[in-house]
């Protein structure tokens, strides 16, 4: 039997590469993606983001910013290099348990209101004492008026504002 996941690569060794910054949030050592036609992340990366630190990617396209995110996200397998989210590899169990992603167009249920998709996610990751928290996200962006209503009627700022209350 196959595995329908794929191994990241092999972490550095001490011996081998810097050792990884215990308090790093997003760590990157020597991170690339060449897609072959001179896009993609094509220049080494070493980055260390810190716990609560923010940070913007700012650059025109074709720069690399969408391939930095897919990489440290563990979403795309990197060309050379290594991407760690909280000192665990980007797509382990452990590096996804630890983020959320929002990609441009969240995938919402056409059938499931604001508050169903909530409660589908809660239960889905087996949160207790989930409901006051979800009502307080859903205040803070505003939606309370809208927890019954299908993501299919909501514009896009709204699919993204159900996207965040989500993740």
């Amino acid at each position: 039997m196959t595995s329908a996941f794929r191994l990241p690569p092999q972490p550095p060794t001490p011996a081998t590469e810097p050792r990884l910054d215990p308090n790093a949030a997003l760590q990157t050592l020597d991170l690339t993606k060449d897609y072959g036609d001179g896009m993609g992340l094509t220049t080494a990366l070493d980055l260390t983001i810190g716990a609560g630190e923010l940070i913007m990617l700012v650059g025109p396209n074709g720069a690399g910013k969408s391939t930095f995110l897919g990489l440290a996200s563990g979403m795309l397998e990197s060309s050379s290099g290594w991407a760690f989210i909280q000192g665990h590899p980007a797509g382990t169990v452990e590096a996804r348990a630890a983020l959320s992603y929002l990609p441009d167009n969240p995938v919402l249920y056409d059938d499931l209101s604001l508050a169903e998709h909530i409660e589908y996610v809660a239960r889905l990751h087996q949160t207790v004492d989930w409901e006051e928290y979800a009502d307080d996200l859903v205040e803070m962006f505003g939606l309370t008026d809208r927890a019954d209503d299908l993501p299919s009627r909501f514009s896009r700022g709204l699919k993204q504002k159900t996207g965040l209350i989500l993740g």
